[in-house]
């Protein structure tokens, strides 16, 4: 029989200075129920404190998974990948109350299978020339963090460089399902995603660790099809039961579940609204122009996340590409926005861990990525600016081996605000952050490692697209309507190479209704 604990007597069973590893993907997935206990134990008892807390991605909305348990004293060190939507968590990095080291998603989701295998860690050459790696920051993301050691090494096999992301022996590993019947096995028939559930339980047996499960519903012993069970019951120590959904075990943040998110029902994607002629679609516009037929396409959280899947589908060219979500979806419309992660009418919903391995090895066609600052080598920002710590999710491993890479951003932030008329571009009022500097505050992309492995390189913003080359980022096209002196090097720290054929950007681009992607649909029907 598995043994169901409640939450509260399992928090005080939490030894202090224990290790903690937390399963979920931006606002799912996650134990709430759990988690919460254990915040509401630190409060009244002290305990369990000085936590290392490890994640693979982002573990909030804004206000539920890691936030619970986001109060000093009760975290003494994270280990994760991004903190974007986690104010509290965020709070306790910038301030320096915590230890924090940031290191790429997809390289904690395989850390757990090399740990599961009792490895050393995880040996990968993504994160090379980034923050990530040692010779630059070694992943420390505050002042606290540089005065301690280096997790991350630089290692060397037949002449080539990697970095091996350690081994972080779990104490504790809570993961979440959606049923479980009396010997423990664990299935997630109304879960949005898969995640990494399976490979975190194993690799906390691997040291000796605990793996305790939050559910919604008790099942009889073999209810379940094998092919349906997720987790076999000889791995989970305990189960917690979440009794109110609502606030305990939420499907996704708008609803305590849709059949749709869990893949059980697809709806008409000609009835989704078109979205408005802004200047997110005019960007995310331009970026599709860089889709070619029967491309395997990521998109990362931001911009592209937000307005690629809604005008591919506008278009109707969704069915001649494969978009895909790092947290394993195939296919579909994705959601967007808090809710990053999850698509309608998704064709596959994979392991967290395994679409990585694609990722990683074959390299995805194309991925759209946003981007927070630019440098004149190429280098590209998102995981901190300014005192805001966000992290960088999949990003890095994504963009190092993606065989495409397309930046989608506004040329500038802060104010900025743009009109359309007569299929041209005009600039009300200029953003009083300039986004393409001298120097990144962080590497998060490194120009350098692109050009000297001849990636192609884009940045797509609403006014100007440049190109990555050897010599820095060049200015291949400028909208309609823009002003070259004007609106763009006046509005860059520095100059950048202008293309002998600068062209203007398609006008189509800047018009109301279908633009028809007749050049893309053109390029299918000559394969």
């Amino acid at each position: 029989m598995v043994h169901l604990i409640d939450a509260s007597q399992l928090a005080l069973e939490i030894p202090n200075g224990s290790t903690i590893a937390l399963v979920g993907f931006g606002g799912m997935g996650q134990c709430d129920k759990i988690l919460k206990a254990i915040g509401e134990c630190y409060k009244k008892t002290g305990t369990p404190n000085h936590l290392t807390v490890f994640h693979t991605a982002g573990q909030s909305d804004k206000s539920n998974g890691i936030e619970h348990i986001a109060i000093e004293g009760l975290i003494e060190r994270v280990i994760g990948g991004h903190w974007g939507l986690a104010p509290k968590m965020r709070r306790l990095i910038e301030e320096n109350k915590i230890d924090c080291y940031c290191w790429p998603q997809g390289q904690l989701t395989h850390l757990l299978r090399a740990m599961a295998n009792k490895m050393p860690g995880q040996i990968s050459p993504v994160g090379l020339g980034t923050f990530v790696d040692p010779r630059v920051e070694g992943g420390k993301i505050n002042e606290r963090t540089k005065k301690k050691e280096d997790l991350v090494q630089v290692i060397s096999i037949n002449q080539e460089e990697f970095l091996l992301y350690p081994s972080i022996p779990f104490d504790y590993v809570f993961i979440r399902g959606t049923s479980i019947d009396e010997n423990g096995n664990i299935t997630t028939e109304e879960e949005p995603l898969k995640l990494e559930i399976l490979s975190a339980a194993h690799a906390a047996k691997a040291y000796g660790g605990k793996v305790i499960a939050q559910v919604k519903y008790m099942a009889e012993r073999t209810s379940f099809h094998p092919k349906d069970v997720v987790v076999p019951g000889y791995l989970v120590d305990a189960v917690v039961l979440a009794e109110n959904p609502e606030t305990e075990h939420r499907q996704v943040p708008s609803t305590v579940y849709s059949p749709i998110f869990s893949g059980d029902l697809r709806t008409p994607a000609k009835d989704l609204t078109s979205l408005p002629l802004d200047i997110r679609k005019i960007i995310g516009r331009r970026a599709i122009q860089e889709l070619t037929p029967s491309a395997v396409v990521n998109l990362g959280i931001g911009i592209p996340g937000d307005v690629i899947g809604p005008i591919t589908n506008e278009e109707g060219i969704n069915q001649l590409m494969t978009l895909t979500l790092e947290s394993g979806i195939i296919g579909g419309i994705p959601i967007g926005e808090n809710e990053f992660g999850i698509a309608r009418n998704a064709d596959a919903i994979l392991d967290h861990e395994y679409l990585f391995d694609y990722y990683h090895g074959a390299g995805i066609d194309i991925t759209f990525m946003g981007a927070a600052e630019v440098d004149q080598f190429g280098n590209v920002n998102v995981s901190k600016f300014g005192s805001r710590t966000v992290g960088c999710g999949g990003f890095i491993d994504i963009t190092q081996t993606a065989k495409k890479v397309v930046f989608c951003t506004t040329f500038t932030s802060s104010g900025l605000e743009v009109s359309v008329e007569n299929n041209k571009l005009n600039i009300l009022r200029e953003g009083m952050i300039k986004k393409f500097t001298n120097r990144v505050q962080q590497i998060t992309f490194s120009g350098a490692y692109a050009a000297d492995h001849s990636k192609k390189v884009m940045y797509v913003t609403e006014r100007a697209v440049f190109q990555l080359t050897k010599e820095g980022l060049m200015l291949i096209e400028i909208a309609p309507g823009i002003d070259l002196e004007k609106d763009i090097l006046n509005e860059m720290d520095f100059p950048p190479l202008i293309a002998s054929d600068l062209k203007e950007m398609d006008m189509v681009i800047f018009k109301e209704g279908i633009m028809g992607c007749k050049k893309f649909i053109d390029k299918v029907k000559t394969i």
